[in-house]
């Protein structure tokens, strides 16, 4: 008949096909990440998060003043 045992081609028909992630688990997995990064490099994060406040801030007293 054929050279291929039956054992084979059962297992290789039944192998479970994995379906591509959704948006929705893409963006808990995204999510996930960056929280631990943050954890992770918490004194950079905090500094960045710093240096963006008093950029706003400053950002917002000049337009402020330029427009009084």
């Amino acid at each position: 008949m054929s050279d291929i045992p039956i054992e084979s081609t059962i297992t290789e028909s039944t192998e479970v096909i994995e379906s591509p992630p959704t948006p929705e688990q893409l963006k808990t997995k995204f999510v996930k990440y960056a929280m631990r990064n943050m954890v992770k490099k918490r004194g950079k994060s905090l500094q960045h998060f710093a240096l963006s406040t008093i950029g706003l801030l400053t950002l917002f007293v000049g337009l402020a003043y330029l427009t009084r």
